[in-house]
């Protein structure tokens, strides 16, 4: 069989982007970073176009990262990818699947939809309701629909007598209000690691600053985990109902039980790498060679 033809979608020079590219160049000869920026479609002829390659001619499309912040663009960028699909092409993850995960309340909605615990949340585009919510929680935290690491949030305090005015900051650029109450975390969360439905581990992002998060972006550091079974199998039970092919299940353990915050539409490999010690990419790469070359794999 013919080497396989593989893009690796990401951000050109970021560091998972680049360890993804490496190892699949390693295993198959072919290296192909591509900006979904620069992407241009041919309705028409239904062609994909970055640069000079027809991304329609590939073998598979693996998609690390669609852009660098989330926002609705993303979603445009993914609707793209279903031309590619439509030729044959496999993308890792489907562009429909990803798609469910990037909108942070369309991945809420999935998961109390399928039992899985989560903060209290409350979602509402009034004002009066949200200051309501802040209120009954006593601490809130404002999450915007789409951001990664925590970017936008705040954390917004019922004793605070400016609350109704940050409230309204908030929904200047969030007219959909995504409100949670704040847990106590400890200084700590877990992200719990599957490939193809298949748990790998687990690691904890520790808090070294004081800040009300834990994210690497807010100076998180990560640590290795070992999760107790029962964690595994709610997170387990979180991600399947996306079908994602490699994703990381953020994961709180509060006094009152487990909770989970979000299932992620692309994985950490710098978590897996430094708080795990696998090399999330090298696994992925193996993933998507073994899946293109089982019966139905590859374009016909």
């Amino acid at each position: 069989m013919a080497e396989q033809r593989i893009g690796v979608i990401g951000i050109p020079g970021k560091w998972s982007t680049e360890t993804l590219a490496d190892a699949v160049e390693q295993r198959t000869g072919f290296r192909l970073v591509i900006d979904m920026a620069r992407v241009s479609l041919d309705l028409t002829s239904g062609r994909l176009w970055f640069q000079d390659q027809d991304l329609c001619a590939l073998d598979g499309l693996l998609v690390k990262k669609i852009s660098a912040e989330y926002s609705p663009n993303t979603l445009d960028r993914l609707e793209l990818l279903r031309v590619a699909e439509r030729a044959g092409v496999r993308v890792f993850s489907p562009a429909e699947r990803i798609l469910r995960l990037v909108n942070r309340l369309s991945c809420t909605v999935t998961l109390r939809n399928a039992g899985i615990p989560m903060p209290e949340t409350r979602v509402t585009e009034d004002p009066a309701a949200a200051l309501r919510a802040v209120q009954g929680f006593g601490q809130a935290v404002f999450k915007p629909l789409y951001s990664t690491k925590a970017r936008g949030m705040c954390v917004i305090d019922a004793a605070d007598p400016k609350a109704e005015q940050q409230i309204a900051a908030f929904r200047r650029d969030n007219p959909m209000l995504y409100i949670q109450r704040k847990l106590d975390l400890s200084g700590r969360d877990l992200g719990l690691v599957f490939l193809g439905g298949e748990y790998l581990g687990a690691y904890a992002r520790v808090s070294q600053t004081g800040a009300w998060n834990t994210t690497i972006h807010s100076g998180g550091r990560y640590q290795g985990h070992d999760a107790a079974a029962d964690l595994v199998a709610m997170a387990r039970r979180a991600q399947a109902p996306f079908g994602i092919d490699f994703t990381t299940v953020d994961v709180a353990e509060t006094a009152a039980g487990p909770v989970v915050f979000e299932v992620s539409a692309f994985g950490g490999f710098r978590g897996a790498q430094e708080g795990i010690g696998i090399n999330a990419a090298a696994r992925y790469a193996d993933y998507v060679l073994a899946s293109l070359a089982a019966p139905g794999g590859s374009k016909p």
